[in-house]
């Protein structure tokens, strides 16, 4: 009996010792990261551009329009119009329209590369298919951000026949849209579609320049980190590139500061 007694309690202390040393492992998931974007903001629109490089697409023009925005570090645009009046030749008519939009990465939608790549594809997209265009064109731009894409076509109106250029540019998370055409009006000469599509393409450079300058020497890949936190506003991206205007116009607004909205539309 006794020697029975001992080894049940044997046996009944070695079952409390295993328990007794069972635990539970448990491990936290990585927070969910993405590369942080390169640039953090945006030049002043109307800006972007020369007073030499404006002179050559829109001779007339006398200020640039900033368009409304309620982020002018992730969006902003800006447009001049010339009217370049002959008398009795007729007038030759000038638009040119300048978008900026940059994205933030977030953990949920990719990193601002990403989706300033889908944007500017996006943009490219609707440029060939604008409504009324005849003769549509594209082809790459090199030396022009990371990458670049020339669309152009013609609009026939009532005023006259406008020769479209539109050149999507690319650098890092931003992507610059530059609209440009223009008309002879009055029974004036149509212009060159060759000779306004080069001013824009040199234009587009100018502007991608102007956005890497605007974020100095930290606004590059090399100086990227990964971010757990996404930024707390971002740009969507919706919406088209302004359509060429039909309307000459010899007047134009003052820029206002990027501190202020402007009373402009894009």
């Amino acid at each position: 009996m006794l020697v029975a007694g001992c080894s049940s309690d044997s046996g009944s202390g070695e079952g409390k010792d295993k328990g007794a040393g069972a635990t539970v492992s448990t491990s936290k998931s990585p927070s969910p990261t993405v590369q942080a974007a390169a640039f953090k903001t945006l030049p002043e629109p109307c800006e972007v551009l020369s007073e030499k490089v404006l002179e050559e697409l829109v001779p007339k023009a006398k200020a640039g329009k900033e368009g409304s925005s309620d982020d002018v570090s992730s969006r902003a645009n800006c447009s001049w119009s010339s009217l370049d009046n002959n008398g009795v030749k007729g007038s030759q008519f000038r638009w040119l329209n300048v978008s900026l939009l940059r994205f933030e990465s977030d953990v949920t939608r990719g990193s601002g590369d990403k989706l300033a790549q889908q944007y500017y594809a996006k943009q490219v997209r609707d440029a060939k298919a604008s409504k009324g265009a005849r003769d549509v064109k594209s082809e790459p731009v090199a030396g022009t951000g990371d990458e670049a894409t020339a669309v152009r076509y013609e609009l026939k109106k009532k005023e006259g026949t406008f020769k479209q250029q539109t050149v999507v540019a690319r650098v890092e998370n931003v992507v610059v849209t530059l609209d440009y055409n223009g008309a002879g009006l009055a029974g004036d000469k149509t212009p060159d579609a060759d000779d306004l599509m080069k001013d824009a393409k040199a234009a587009a450079k100018d502007a991608v320049a102007s956005v890497t300058e605007a974020n100095g020497p930290s606004g590059s890949k090399s100086s990227s980190k990964p971010s757990s936190t996404s930024s707390s506003k971002s740009s969507s991206g919706a919406g088209k590139s302004p359509e060429p205007s039909s309307k000459p116009s010899s007047k134009s607004s003052k820029s206002s500061k990027s501190s202020s909205k402007s009373s402009g539309t894009s």
